[in-house]
């Protein structure tokens, strides 16, 4: 049984119980492509793949990873493309201003969402409209749903 399997920490002065990791505390104590799944636009298979990637152990635990460790996630994160990851894979798919392909995690997703919104409104697009009005955007039904707490039935 290696350290990061067992449930007692052998090395204790070496673990960090929260790391910082692109503006977000992550858990120490969770398998490492678990805990880096807390960073906002990371998923199931992207936080795998990352940690392919950045040469980090499957099974070791988020808090035993070293600082040069922790510095590689970034930096994949930061250009994925550069370290084989295929362009399907990423999140953000042909940007609206510069046609490229990218992975936008953290703030920046916090961001360009904000962005991607406001721009629809202001050009008044169907989309922009019903964000306006606080309706559904996605083809969704509202007959019965998303009446945001009004009474319940019909009279």
């Amino acid at each position: 049984i290696s350290m990061s399997e067992s449930l007692y920490l052998e090395d204790t002065e070496s673990f960090r119980y929260i790391i910082r990791i692109l503006n977000t505390n992550i858990d120490g104590n969770r398998i490492a492509p678990f805990a880096i799944r807390k960073i906002r636009g990371v998923g199931r298979r992207y936080s795998i793949l990352l940690c392919k990637k950045a040469g980090i152990p499957l099974n070791i635990r988020a808090g035993e990873m070293t600082d040069e460790q922790i510095a590689s996630i970034s930096k994949v994160c930061e250009k994925p493309e550069s370290y084989g990851f295929p362009q399907w894979f990423l999140n953000k798919r042909n940007g609206f201003k510069d046609g490229k392909f990218a992975q936008v995690t953290s703030t920046d997703l916090d961001t360009k969402l904000r962005n991607n919104v406001e721009r629809v409104k202001k050009i008044k697009l169907h989309r922009g409209l019903r964000h306006w009005w606080g309706l559904k955007v996605r083809g969704q039904h509202t007959k019965s749903t998303g009446r945001h707490g009004a009474p319940v039935g019909y009279e």
